[in-house]
């Protein structure tokens, strides 16, 4: 079993650590709805360091990345970071990445903890005969995600440049006496950043943020994966395993921000894996697509539930809780194209007893705009 740089942090926090892919992981700290909570109305630290970071460097190191990722690459600028799917040939999705261009032939991609063995292995297979270099520093770095309303505040204090920085910007630079990469990016749908940083440092980190930010210690607390989760679900974000897979679409998911299917009419574009199949599938139109499910229960619908329209079953749950924010049963599911239409009523099989529930568009939350002052 592995364990992040941060594991005796979260042993002295008291977490409750689980199994994730292989990596002892704190599910909580106190307890999922509260840490929830703590995120959408002030700040929330999240150890993400299981996530894969793989660096890409050479004069093919472009060529590489437009053939296996969905996005364009080479009109990235420096210090951006792209989110894109990768394929396989049918159009199935292996994995979403980050994509973040480090410099002309430098590159890093942010993969999911559980697909970092298969996309290794993918990328050493469609890379052979290119110059490029792969370096897969996952476990010699670390990783957090700093999310929430107040946490820009708190990195203020260490740092002018960071909060001005645009969504899906980052900056790599010395912040409290290390060298970390820092990006506006996440995945609760509230505002923040990830950070990236050595393996040696992470603790240090840490202990510097909340004890010498004065009163960051309360603004941003650590949370676990239970509250992420919850976060990202009703922040309408589709996860791996769940609402993705090799046998999934990005299009059927309500990905297509992620894919450029004319990548390839570019002059320096390459087409890239299942292209040809997800032009197939746009053109044609999903037959099933993902969208939001508000149940009339307090019960939650679990993953693999039937979704179910005139006493037939015509889908399935992707994931499910009950929503801190909205305090309402909500769930993602997959349902016939001619169902998603918002206010249209299916029902779910909870096990003894069918819910109607209702399709709504996604996401269930939208952080709400800054006031102008």
């Amino acid at each position: 079993m592995l364990h992040t740089p941060f594991y005796d942090y979260h042993i002295s926090q008291n977490a409750r650590m689980v199994d994730f892919a292989g990596w002892q992981m704190p599910i909580m700290y106190t307890s999922i709805v509260q840490e929830h909570e703590q995120v959408r109305t002030s700040g929330g630290m999240f150890d993400v360091s299981h996530m894969g970071r793989v660096y890409f460097r050479g004069q093919d190191a472009r060529r590489f990345l437009e053939r296996i990722c969905t996005r364009r690459i080479s009109n990235m600028a420096h210090g951006q970071c792209r989110y894109s799917l990768i394929c396989n040939e049918q159009g199935g999705v292996r994995d979403d990445v980050l994509v973040y261009r480090m410099g002309d032939d430098d590159f890093m991609l942010v993969v999911n903890a559980a697909n970092r063995t298969k996309l290794l292995e993918h990328f050493r297979q469609h890379s052979a005969g290119l110059s490029v270099t792969m370096d897969d520093r996952t476990e010699k770095s670390a990783m957090l995600a700093i999310q929430g309303p107040r946490v820009m505040d708190v990195i203020g204090r260490f740092s002018d440049e960071i909060p001005s920085l645009k969504k899906y910007r980052f900056t790599t630079k010395s912040l409290l006496l290390f060298k970390v990469t820092v990006s506006r990016t996440g995945y609760t749908g509230e505002d923040g950043v990830e950070v990236i940083l050595p393996a040696n440092v992470a603790p240090t980190a840490i202990k510097m943020m909340l004890d010498k930010g004065g009163d960051a210690g309360q603004i941003i607390k650590p949370i676990g994966l239970g509250a992420r989760d919850t976060l990202r679900l009703e922040a309408g974000m589709p996860l791996y395993g769940h609402e993705m897979g090799e046998e999934t679409d990005p299009i059927s998911a309500g990905l297509m921000f992620g894919i450029n299917l004319d990548k390839d009419e570019h002059e320096d574009g390459e087409p890239f894996i299942g292209q040809d199949a997800l032009k197939a599938i746009h053109a044609n139109g999903p037959t099933n697509r993902l969208v939001g499910l508000f149940l009339d229960t307090r019960r939650t619908a679990r993953q693999d539930m039937p979704v179910l329209h005139n006493d037939g079953t015509v889908g399935r749950v992707t994931s499910g809780c009950t929503s801190p924010t909205l305090e309402r049963s909500i769930a993602m599911a997959y349902v016939p194209a001619e169902l998603t239409e918002p206010g249209t009523i299916v029902q779910v099989d909870l096990g003894k007893q069918a819910v109607d529930a209702e399709v709504c568009a996604l996401p269930f939350y939208k952080r709400p705009k800054p006031v102008a002052t």
